[in-house]
């Protein structure tokens, strides 16, 4: 039997860093493992399930890169065979109806915790037959009373149940709809899923879901448990730690291949191995090698990561990327150099493709006024000399290249005898409008010959009125 993999989240919001991760991990396991992996949405929380939620999951999927062979499937198209199921159970006498109302519930649980026990269905209509009519009903599964579940998860070890601990769980609500333990047993035996890797908030579920598999006659698939991703405070992750969705980190800057290597490393490791490539991560990964413990998230470590693809990935693959990010600033890239060019001149400098974008502004947009504080600095009537034979040096040219342009920068500060700071500072304020950018030579090559020409002049004409004030 061949491998199948799966990744099944709900669509009640974004798709998290969690759950990226756990797909992440089923999508390696079943490529390394020349298998299958199955995408599933499983929307049967008809009040909270949105499409802008099943939206949100698709599209961070397609985002990492994580490309599915089989699904998406809906668990809200398949009701039918899920009814199907629950009769067949019933009429092999492994479930029944139950009858209980609220109140009935309450009292249970609140005897229960009276006397020190475990708070739980206690069987009241496991066996009798003296159904009333027309009052509503749950379906409960017939949980085996003898006996254990051994668990031989590929992460967290060998796991045992008692089933005495383990209470008739309801697999079809009043209205007929059926529970999540139900659906995700039968979309597993239906999809022949043979591992479920997912977080260890399911541990508790795993033999519940263990019994009703076997009480169908299906196959076992094996599990393997991920331990949860935790703050930086050692507490859950959530919101209050910052961007927990995965569509959060592209828009604040972050590309997909620093986001997958570093979840990867977020509880597996191979040796001492910081960077992987997603064809070296097929090939490395195993199970075995997933950490027990819970992993906390580092937002520094990823940075890092971020800075290094930003550097070594090719400029065209980053380009992509800063697209987006350059058309969300609504900054027109058909008026100014090539994207690959800022890529390269930019990468060393920013942590983000966000901050790429707000320190290359200048290349695709005229502003109207320059940075306070630079222009105070550098922008003074002392620099009207050396900015007008700059310019004039520089509109003289018949070749716009980096060598001609740092030969006329230094042919300005050699004429007037001026140390080159004199001169460049006031020409990069002048041609970007702050104190910050890269080389000049670098940086007027890029925002080009006429551009760079009428920002001087804008520059010249303020500082003779800073000149006349």
């Amino acid at each position: 039997m061949s491998l199948v993999t799966r990744f099944a989240p709900s669509p009640t919001g974004y798709l998290h860093v969690g759950g990226a991760r756990t797909a992440l991990y089923s999508w390696l396991y079943s490529k390394k493992m020349g298998g299958k992996f199955v995408l599933r949405i499983e929307d049967t929380d008809l009040e909270r399930s949105t499409q802008a939620s099943v939206d949100a999951i698709l599209q961070g999927m397609e985002w990492l890169g994580l490309d599915w062979d089989d699904g998406p499937y809906y668990q809200t198209k398949r009701f039918d065979l899920y009814k199907e199921v629950i009769q067949q159970l019933l009429d092999a006498g492994k479930a029944y109806k139950c009858f209980c109302s609220i109140e009935e519930l309450d009292q249970m649980r609140e005897a229960q915790m009276a006397a020190g026990e475990k708070p739980r269905y206690n069987g009241m209509w496991r066996d009798r037959t003296d159904h009333p009519a027309n009052q509503p009903y749950v379906i409960r599964f017939k949980n085996p009373q003898a006996g254990t579940v051994v668990i031989d998860d590929m992460i967290k070890g060998r796991i045992e149940i008692a089933n005495k601990e383990l209470d008739d769980l309801i697999i079809a609500r009043t209205d007929g709809s059926p529970t999540y333990n139900l659906t995700v047993v039968v979309d597993d035996w239906k999809m022949g899923i043979t591992h479920v890797i997912r977080g260890d908030d399911h541990v508790n579920n795993t033999p519940r879901q263990m019994n009703i598999l076997a009480a169908l006659g299906a196959d076992i698939p094996h599990y393997a448990h991920v331990p949860m991703i935790l703050g930086d405070d050692g507490k859950r992750l959530s919101k209050r730690h910052g961007a927990v969705g995965v569509m959060q980190y592209r828009d604040n800057g972050f590309l997909p291949e620093a986001l997958l290597n570093y979840l990867v490393r977020l509880g597996w490791s191979h040796g001492d191995q910081e960077i992987f490539s997603k064809e070296e991560l097929v090939s490395l990964f195993d199970l075995k090698n997933c950490n027990r413990a819970p992993s906390a998230f580092n937002t520094e470590k990823l940075i890092w990561l971020n800075q290094h693809y930003m550097k070594t990935l090719p400029a065209e693959r980053v380009a992509t990327e800063l697209q987006w990010h350059l058309d969300a600033q609504k900054l027109d890239t058909s008026n100014g150099p090539a994207i690959t060019d800022v890529i390269t001149v930019q990468a060393d400098r920013v942590k983000t493709l966000k901050e790429m974008v707000e320190v290359s502004r200048y290349f695709y947009a005229d502003f109207a006024e320059f940075e306070a504080n630079a222009a105070k600095k550098h922008l003074r009537p002392v620099a009207a000399e050396p900015l007008k034979l700059a310019q004039q040096k520089l509109a003289a040219l018949s070749e716009w290249t980096a060598e001609s342009i740092q030969q006329a920068i230094h042919a300005t500060a050699e004429e007037l005898e001026l140390g080159m700071g004199k001169v460049g500072m006031p020409l990069r304020v002048a041609v970007t409008g702050g104190g910050n950018s890269p080389s000049l030579d670098q940086t007027l090559l890029l925002v080009g010959q006429a551009r760079s020409l009428s920002r001087l002049a804008m520059a010249l004409e303020f500082i003779a009125a800073r000149s006349e004030s």
